[in-house]
């Protein structure tokens, strides 16, 4: 389809031009890794902390960038984090990544979460698929171990959140919101489900194999409501909601990252796919909006209109896995809608932009950090690099 070839380069062009400059800008040629803060007027903060999780995002997306394009800047750059990640942000005497490093590499919050774990799988897995080299496959498998035997209870069938450096339990302070504190979180498990999808397409097992369909079967019977169709967002430790929360960013992207796992162990089985759909088309109808965007999030009755920028990249990953799904075409208007909206609002005009971390509901880009230990090239990048592959397959 043309619409569909011109699309791919659009987003082609906008990843190699726009998004990936932005981010090369920030490497840190003398203490390693990227520079951790770049303040909403642009002006970079060379001492800013560095983020374990935006480390390994950071490795992720120059890995997959260098995979898919074979551009050797990419690889320089993905080298470049590799050697940060395994020399500064992995803990080599207690085993695990930090929850934050200085601008040097020294640890600041030396707490072990299981979503930092998971995005460090993630990443070496990547880079392994990138560059085959050995050393980033233990490093992934070493992780994963100490997220099973670790990180993992049996009894309730769930991934534990946080840790403290010696992998005590400790109240999972870092990804609760809301006024209150989740034993289980969502968004840790689509994160572990996002590291051993890709863990098992980089070297497939049959162990890694076994807990994926395990985390499959999670989010079937534990997170998704089949009733509402949407999944819920934190629970106690007995698996029950906390909250009325729904998490339209989460639930898209959980669509197409569950169906990505679906995918890679060749699992076809309806109640699992239809879910994927459904989650899907009661996204579409719940939170698109008449601008073509996708509202944040919805609190009992209340609807968080602020226009996130990784919201935004997810859905257009989520919805175009829709329509290779269902090849219902209202699912590639949802997409065109939201990459017009994109282009116009989030994407940062400014000389040496990105994008903006939001728009807010008045229309205004939200005045934040457009580069900090949340805010990498890991969403919009992987949209474009999905779509690249996606529309090329």
């Amino acid at each position: 389809m043309e619409i569909l070839k011109k699309f791919k380069n659009e987003v082609e062009m906008h990843l190699r031009d726009h998004i990936l400059p932005f981010w090369m800008k920030l490497k840190d040629k003398k203490h390693g890794g990227f520079f951790g803060q770049v303040n909403y007027d642009l002006s970079i903060n060379k001492e800013a902390h560095k983020g374990g999780i935006a480390a390994s995002r950071f490795l992720w997306s120059f890995s997959a960038a260098y995979r898919i394009t074979q551009k050797r800047e990419y690889l320089e750059c993905a080298n470049h984090a590799y050697k940060f990640l395994v020399e500064k942000v992995y803990d080599h005497e207690h085993q695990g990544l930090y929850w934050l490093v200085d601008y040097q590499g020294s640890p600041v919050e030396t707490q072990k979460h299981v979503y930092t774990q998971s995005f460090g799988i993630y990443a070496l897995s990547e880079y392994y698929r990138a560059t085959k080299k050995e050393e980033a496959l233990q490093y992934a498998n070493k992780i994963y171990e100490l997220i099973e035997t670790l990180g993992y209870d049996q009894k309730f069938n769930a991934y534990k959140e946080e840790f403290n450096r010696e992998w005590h339990e400790l109240p999972n302070e870092k990804l609760s919101e809301n006024g209150v504190v989740a034993s289980i979180t969502t968004n840790t498990h689509l994160h572990v489900l996002e590291a051993y999808t890709n863990l098992y397409k980089a070297f497939p097992t049959s162990v890694v194999r076994e807990r994926l369909i395990n985390l499959v079967d999670i989010f079937y019977e534990k997170i998704y409501d089949e009733e509402t169709k949407y999944l819920h967002v934190f629970f106690d430790k007995h698996w029950t909601p906390l909250l009325n929360l729904k998490s339209f960013g989460h639930d898209i992207e959980a669509s197409w990252l569950i169906d990505d796992a679906l995918k890679a162990l060749a699992l076809d089985e309806e109640k699992y796919s239809q879910m994927v759909i459904d989650i899907a088309y009661n996204i579409a109808k719940a939170a698109i909006l008449e601008d073509g965007s996708l509202a944040n999030e919805q609190h009992e009755n209340t609807i968080d209109y602020t226009r996130v920028w990784w919201v935004q990249a997810e859905a257009m990953v989520g919805f175009q896995n829709a329509y290779e799904r269902t090849k219902d075409e209202e699912f590639l208007r949802i997409v065109d809608g939201l990459w017009e909206y994109t282009k116009n609002n989030l994407v940062d005009k400014r000389e040496g932009g990105e994008w903006f971390w939001a728009i807010e509901p008045d229309g205004k880009p939200t005045e934040r950090a457009v580069g900090e230990p949340w805010k990498t090239p890991y969403h919009n990048s992987r949209f474009c690099l999905e779509m690249m592959e996606r529309i090329d397959k």
